[in-house]
């Protein structure tokens, strides 16, 4: 059985990744999401609690991981962040092994791995190829500054940590434009019929 084509996509805050990511799911890829990921292993019985409770005593109630609780603890220790993922993203690779074992088996011909830091964490060397999603900077901002609470301060922060998105873009095997719902779902159906004619040609 042929295994299936592995599909990054990733962008930048405001860039309607998720959005994106669901177009691809209603196109017939299956569709994993990182972020999904950690909520489940966050979530009450989730394979990661015991190790975030050893981490940060407190930052857990009802067997689950008091996000609020460890966002204060992020915040008082720099150092911790290094100790959380050094915890925690073994748990989400598994998680996506066990996805994509799943998806093999059933016969799935596209898998798409929505990873928020794809490139900032080498996650595309996985990848057969990869998407990212993108917009103007004026249509990022303003899709941010929307969202309750966000302020612009907390937006350049955020930027701050992830790669800009001209270099996203000059990675990537394409590059979806999320300026329109209609503009974005072209491209996804393209994609997913060039994935098709690779795979049929054998170039996967």
């Amino acid at each position: 059985m042929a295994r299936p084509f592995l599909l990054g996509l990733t962008g930048s805050i405001g860039m309607g990744k998720s959005t994106t990511a669901a177009m691809f799911a209603e196109a017939g890829a299956a569709l994993w999401d990182a972020d999904a990921a950690v909520h489940r292993l966050y979530a009450p019985g989730g394979a990661a609690v015991p190790a975030v409770a050893a981490l940060v005593p407190g930052a857990s109630a009802g067997g689950a991981v008091d996000r609020a609780q460890l966002r204060a603890a992020l915040a008082r220790d720099p150092g911790l962040l290094a100790r959380l993922e050094a915890a925690v993203h073994p748990l989400v690779a598994a998680d996506r092994a066990a996805f994509l074992a799943a998806a093999e088996r059933a016969g799935q011909p596209v898998v798409v791995l929505d990873v928020p830091l794809l490139y900032e964490t080498g996650g595309e060397r996985g990848m057969d190829a990869t998407v990212v999603v993108s917009a103007p900077a004026e249509v990022q901002r303003a899709r941010v500054l929307a969202r309750p609470g966000m302020t612009a301060a907390q937006l350049d922060a955020i930027l701050a940590r992830q790669m800009p998105d001209a270099e996203k873009r000059r990675r990537a095997t394409w590059v979806i434009e999320t300026t329109t719902p209609e503009v974005a779902r072209a491209a996804v159906g393209r994609i997913m019929d060039e994935i098709a004619a690779r795979r049929v040609s054998g170039h996967a």
